[in-house]
């Protein structure tokens, strides 16, 4: 009894020493990591037309047809009722369609295009102009403006600032209505597809709630002046100082900085289908064209 407790003792001892002999089999796990690359939006300059738009203000492209619209205030005063604004019609390429295509404005600012119609702010007026002939079809006088400035369309309704009282009015259907007030130096305004309404002020963007009210999306681009929205929470933001930004959900990013040169940045306008911004220069009485990457 007590030889085979010995035996199977030793057949247990000669067992681990073989098992500690033995190499063992170890799994290594390998971990991936995915590096992505953070790239820094940028402008680069395709085009500029010759300096023959005096005080250009604002650009708007008709995805519909490739005209490019430009608003002239011609002239120092963005608020002198002296009938000498136009809007002038030029090419994808830079080269200038029709310098006079509509004439007897005063100081036109921001336009949109709805319903067969451009639609132009005026000082204290929204004007129409019908799109196939270039004429006059109507002027709205709005109560109590004073600089109104940078409009939007969406789905049949005109949208519209004023920077001076810091309201948003709406037209729809021969009526205007103020949608919304208390914004100071409110200017630059666009809508989504799914109809939110974003706008350029003192606070920076902002965007409109159902409720009426407004979130603060970006407070670095303050006083803006145009506004483009690329979707996914990205915009195109300009300053007319001169600075042209890229906003999204990570922060701001100045794509372009022309102060220096003292040409400004006004409202500009947008090619979505290539990427391609249309930046008024105002005093300079040009559009330079410029390549968006992002």
């Amino acid at each position: 009894m007590k030889t085979g407790i010995k035996f199977s003792l030793l057949g247990l001892a000669a067992g681990v020493v073989f098992a500690q002999c033995t190499p063992q089999k170890t799994t290594e796990t390998e971990e991936t990591v995915v590096v992505e690359e953070v790239k820094t939006p940028t402008l680069t300059m395709l085009w500029e037309t010759e300096p023959t738009l005096e005080t250009v203000e604002s650009v708007l492209f008709d995805e519909s047809t490739g005209k490019i619209y430009t608003s002239n205030i011609i002239g120092q005063n963005p608020l002198e009722k002296d009938g000498k604004g136009s809007i002038s019609i030029i090419g994808t390429d830079g080269s200038i369609i029709e310098q006079d295509w509509v004439t007897g404005l005063n100081a036109p600012k921001g336009m949109a295009i709805s319903n067969g119609h451009l639609y132009v702010t005026d000082i204290d007026e929204l004007v129409e102009i019908n799109l196939e002939s270039g004429e006059i079809t109507n002027k709205w006088a709005v109560e109590g403006a004073q600089f109104l400035n940078d409009v939007a369309a969406h789905d049949g309704v005109v949208y519209f600032t004023d920077m001076n009282t810091g309201k948003v009015h709406s037209y729809q259907n021969g009526s205007i209505s103020t949608i919304s007030e208390g914004h100071n130096s409110i200017n630059g305004i666009a809508v989504a597809n799914d109809g939110t309404i974003y706008g350029l002020d003192e606070s920076g963007l902002k965007k409109w709630n159902a409720d009426g009210s407004t979130t603060i999306v970006n407070a670095e681009v303050t006083g803006g002046d145009g506004l483009v929205i690329l979707g996914n929470d990205n915009f195109v933001a300009s300053r007319w100082v001169g600075e042209i930004w890229f906003v999204s959900p990570d922060g701001a990013t100045k794509m372009l900085d022309t102060k220096e040169a003292e040409s400004n940045t006004a409202d500009i306008g947008f090619n979505p289908s290539e990427n391609i911004v249309y930046v008024p220069t105002f005093f300079k009485n040009k559009v330079a064209a410029y390549k968006l990457d992002y």
